[in-house]
C-alpha cells in the first residue's frame, strides 16, 4: 500500500521560502503514469490544488501560484518537495501531498497534512 509522510516546519516568516517534503513508501514516484500531487487548506476555507510533478519529473502549477512555486525531487530517497518562496499569513495552510492517477487525475493516496503557519 502507498502511504505518504509530509515534513517540514510548522512555523515560518513572512517573505521567507517555505519548503515541504514528501516521503513516498509503497511505490515509486517515478513510476510510469502516476503523478504526486500539493495541495494546501488554508483555515476556513476550501482544499486548493498547488500543483503536480508527474512520473517524468515535468511540473505543472497552480496558475495563481505559478510564479513562486517550484516542486523538486529526490528519486534515491523516493521524495518530493514543494517550495513556495515570499510567503504571507495567506500562505498559512494545512498542506497534503498526494498520488494522483495521471496529471489531472483523481488523487487516490493522500498523506496526514501538515500544518504550516506563516508569521512573524
Amino acid at each position: 500500500q502507498v502511504q505518504l509522510q509530509e515534513s517540514g516546519p510548522g512555523l515560518v516568516k513572512p517573505s521567507q521560502t517555505l519548503s515541504l517534503t514528501c516521503t513516498v513508501s509503497g511505490g515509486s514516484i517515478t513510476a510510469n503514469y502516476y503523478a504526486w500531487t500539493w495541495i494546501r487548506q488554508p483555515p476556513g476555507k476550501g482544499l486548493e490544488w498547488m500543483g503536480v510533478m508527474a512520473y517524468d519529473g515535468s511540473t505543472y502549477y497552480s496558475p495563481s501560484l505559478e510564479s513562486r512555486t517550484s516542486i523538486s525531487r529526490d528519486t534515491f530517497k523516493n521524495q518530493f518537495s514543494l517550495h513556495v518562496r515570499s510567503v504571507t499569513p495567506d500562505d498559512t495552510a494545512v498542506y497534503y501531498c498526494a498520488r494522483s492517477m495521471g496529471v489531472g487525475g483523481v488523487d487516490d493516496y493522500w498523506g496526514q497534512g501538515t500544518q504550516v503557519t506563516v508569521s512573524s
